[in-house]
C-alpha cells in the first residue's frame, strides 16, 4: 500500500458513487480527501479539467491552504472510496509526510499550468486574428489576481508569462 494511504488509515472512509459529488465548487471547505479506489472528475465550473484515479490523490487540499471555498467539483465517475479529513491544516501539520505529499501534488499542477500557458503564448504570438489574443489574456490572467490568503496580491515574475 503507498505511504500516504498508510498515513490516513485512522481515518473515516468514505464511499461515493458514480455521478455522487465528494466536493462541490464554491462550498466552504471543511474537509478534503484522499483517494483510495475509484475514479473522480474533476470540473471548474461546466468544463471538466482532470481525471483522477491515482491512490493516495488529494481534493480540497487547496482551498484549505488558500483558505476559501472549494476552487473546484469532484464527481465521482466509478464507484469511490477516499478518506474524510476533516480539519486539513492541522492533519497535515501533524503528519508532515502528508503536508508534502500536498505540496509535491500542487507544484506538479502549477508546473503543468504554468508548461501549457506558455506552450499556448508561444504558439499563437504571431497570430492576428482572434487567437493572437492569447497573450494579452495570458498577462490579464498574471496580473490582475484577486488577493490571496493573508491579503497578499499574487502575480507572476516568469518571463515566459
Amino acid at each position: 500500500m503507498n505511504a500516504v494511504l498508510d498515513e490516513c488509515r485512522d481515518l473515516k472512509e468514505m464511499r461515493f458513487e458514480p455521478g455522487e459529488k465528494l466536493i462541490h465548487e464554491g462550498a466552504a471547505a471543511d474537509r478534503m480527501f484522499v483517494l483510495i479506489e475509484g475514479e473522480v472528475a474533476v470540473s471548474k465550473g461546466q468544463v471538466q479539467v482532470a481525471v483522477d484515479r491515482k491512490p493516495g490523490s488529494l481534493f480540497g487540499e487547496m482551498s484549505a491552504l488558500l483558505e476559501t471555498n472549494y476552487t473546484a467539483s469532484v464527481v465521482a465517475v466509478t464507484p469511490v472510496r477516499a478518506y474524510q479529513v476533516d480539519n486539513p491544516i492541522e492533519f497535515m501539520t501533524r503528519r508532515p509526510g502528508l503536508a508534502i505529499h500536498a505540496a509535491r501534488l500542487l507544484a506538479q499542477r502549477l508546473h503543468d499550468g504554468t508548461t501549457y500557458l506558455a506552450d499556448l503564448k508561444v504558439q499563437f504570438e504571431d497570430r492576428k486574428d482572434h487567437l493572437g489574443m492569447v497573450d494579452q489574456v495570458l498577462d490579464a490572467l498574471m496580473h490582475h489576481q484577486r488577493k490571496v490568503a493573508g491579503g497578499r496580491e499574487t502575480h507572476s515574475d516568469d518571463p515566459r508569462l
